[in-house]
């Protein structure tokens, strides 16, 4: 049975503040609750059914607490409206120290996005296309968002978040040699440029895109081409499928 402490400690990972608190997240679904039993992640508690598998549930050896409760339980607690058999009060763990170097490969840094949905399905597009480092400006919305969780379906821990300013990455570009691209209505046609192995990807917030002091340091700009005949077209592309199309363009080859 959960306890009321419990559930109420649940309902206030929702906010930021109480997450930073507590140093504690909460991950949700049977999918990622199992992927977090096969990570090193520590659990404080572990919530289930009687329908969770015992066999998922036996494989981590860093769960604190197991409750198992009945299906109404899990529905009062649990903060989506559908819950299945399984949730995880995870511990917040020791933030990654921030590289000396980019790597000779394809990074993304995030500029103010701010949808939880957004930054969830980025962060499972850059685990997809095999972007390790993913940089973010200190107003991206919290990794450790319930709906960020949600949407990077079990990729936030597959991927180096890491919380910086731009100037920070602008220095280890310059370190590494690397070429910073930024997506712009004006910019390029990313079908027409040549795109280097080790290049920055900035991606700028869902309604005023990269912010000016950001734009000023970067090297080249790019954009999607709109190839559509219609009079009237759509304006914008969001954020994350963007994102998906350049990063797919960046790991072609060429």
């Amino acid at each position: 049975m959960i306890s009321k402490n419990t559930i109420k400690l649940i309902k206030s990972l929702a906010t930021k503040k109480y997450r930073t608190k507590e140093q504690l997240f909460l991950v949700e679904g049977d999918k990622m609750v199992a992927e977090v039993l096969q990570s090193d992640l520590k659990i404080k508690e572990l919530i289930i059914t009687s329908d969770f598998p015992h066999s998922i549930q036996n494989q981590s050896i860093n769960i604190e607490k197991t409750t198992v409760a009945d299906h109404k339980q899990l529905k009062q607690a649990s903060l989506l409206n559908h819950p299945q058999n399984s949730m995880a009060i995870c511990r917040i763990p020791n933030p990654r120290k921030f590289p000396n170097q980019l790597p000779n490969a394809l990074s993304v840094y995030l500029d103010g996005i701010q949808d939880p949905g957004n930054l969830g399905t980025i962060i499972r597009i850059c685990d997809w296309f095999g972007i390790e480092d993913v940089f973010c400006s200190p107003d991206t919305v919290d990794l450790y968002n319930p709906k960020v969780i949600q949407a990077s379906m079990g990729s936030f821990n597959r991927i180096n978040l890491l919380e910086c300013e731009f100037s920070d990455i602008k220095t280890l570009a310059k370190k590494s040699d690397t070429q910073i691209f930024g997506t712009f209505m004006d910019g390029k046609n990313i079908y027409s440029e040549i795109l280097p192995k080790n290049s920055l990807l900035v991606m700028g917030n869902e309604g005023n895109g990269i912010r000016k002091k950001v734009e000023a340091l970067i090297d080249k700009r790019i954009s999607i081409p709109n190839l559509s005949s219609n009079i009237e077209k759509a304006e914008s592309l969001n954020v994350s499928v963007a994102t998906a199309i350049l990063c797919s363009e960046f790991k072609r080859p060429h």
